[in-house]
């Protein structure tokens, strides 16, 4: 199972952005999504950011995520 996960965008350099995952940052590839920029909630699967959220739902899914992972 391939799961795409959301970040925060905090950092955008030279094509890649630096992606704040509740605390752990990563680095994406922008090259799909080049229109994403700071501030944005994005999903990331495999490297590459795929979507920009709308905010209310990208918070909405960090909440989910951050719940399931308390819970394991």
């Amino acid at each position: 199972m391939c799961l795409a996960i959301p970040g925060l965008i905090t950092k955008i350099q030279d094509g890649e952005a630096t992606v704040d995952y509740g605390g752990v940052s990563k680095h994406a590839d922008l090259s799909l999504m080049e229109k994403a920029a700071l501030g944005d909630i994005v999903l990331v699967h495999a490297g590459f950011v795929i979507q920009i959220l709308d905010k209310k739902a990208g918070e909405e899914l960090q909440k989910l995520v951050k719940a399931t992972l308390d819970v394991l």
